[in-house]
């Protein structure tokens, strides 16, 4: 049976890792922001190699950016473990290079490339996004990298593609969390078309202006700003366009809970906490939830006459 975390609205926390987690445990009854984050989300500045970005634009409005050690150091990726501190802690198992990417499926340019090659394609920018997990927390961080829609066009979909699947690497030796079947692997996540081809949806290799450290998903990345983070497939070897919607790895393990499209709605609650309010990483108050994230002037028209409370 596939692992179902027990989360509460008071942590936004699977009560399991909230039970036997450091940084929650630290936390006073008055709940004080510092005591939020483990000690390496609290100090440091970006790390690693830069790259070579073409332009920087904020998509934010203007919000302060998330610290790097929060970025870095406070992360959701099960297949480095369940812990928040868990995919810095073993991200050295993961090896990006060399590393390739298939692009298959209802394409008329099928390949498979070297994820640098791939790179190369395209020119990078910075994109400075909010980001808004499905917990109840949010950050706001300069992501690198290149639109999704570009190598859709190079790739050339078929009329019979209608959706994308991202598939992340399976191999247990570089990513020690899937030696546990605290979820289906490999993870497995998905798109439709229009989706994948809007402006905003960022294939991502890098933050802050530096290679994409192991545990935000190197060396390559899916980020969605509209949706939870959990849309965010990380790692990736395969991205597949098909006719059919993709099986979803959290879909799968909570169809209830975690919806294919995991548009952010505040109308929408968990069913067991609210969505109406987040936290931003750094901040003591919680702040109302924005609809598609702040991003709804440029998406809402992707979903007109759907029933955003029935389709989640």
């Amino acid at each position: 049976m596939p692992f179902r975390p027990d989360l509460r609205e008071r942590d936004a926390t699977p009560e399991a890792l909230w039970l036997r987690r450091r940084d929650f445990l630290k936390l006073g009854a008055a709940g004080a922001v510092g005591a939020m984050l483990p000690a390496s989300a609290r100090a440091g500045g970006p790390e690693g190699a830069a790259l070579p970005v073409t332009r920087r634009v904020d998509m934010a409005g203007g919000e302060k950016q998330s610290p790097w050690d929060v970025v870095t150091g406070y992360n959701n990726f099960y297949e480095l473990g369940t812990d928040k501190e868990d995919p810095r802690r073993n991200a050295g198992s993961l090896h990006p290079r060399p590393w390739t990417v298939r692009i298959e499926g209802e394409v008329k340019k099928p390949v498979t490339v070297d994820v640098d090659t791939l790179l190369s394609w395209f020119p990078l920018e910075e994109r400075v996004y909010r980001m808004r997990c499905v917990e109840a927390w949010s950050i706001v961080v300069p992501w690198v990298g290149f639109p999704l829609a570009e190598l859709v066009k190079r790739v050339q979909p078929t009329s019979r593609a209608k959706f994308v699947a991202f598939t992340t690497l399976l191999d247990p030796k570089q990513l020690p969390g899937e030696r546990w079947p605290v979820l289906r692997w490999p993870y497995v996540e998905g798109l439709r078309i229009d989706e994948a081809v809007h402006p905003l949806t960022l294939m991502v290799a890098g933050v802050y202006g530096r290679v994409l450290p192991g545990q935000n998903g190197a060396p390559l990345r899916l980020v969605v700003p509209w949706k939870y983070g959990f849309k965010g497939a990380k790692s990736l070897v395969s991205i597949r366009f098909q006719e059919e919607q993709p099986a979803t790895t959290w879909n799968l393990a909570a169809p209830t809970e975690y919806g294919f499209l995991a548009n952010v709605n505040p109308a929408v609650d968990h069913p067991r906490w609210s969505q109406a309010r987040e936290r931003r990483l750094g901040d003591f108050f919680k702040r109302p939830t924005l609809p598609f994230n702040g991003y709804a002037d440029q998406v809402a028209s992707l979903y007109a006459g759907i029933d955003l409370r029935k389709n989640f």
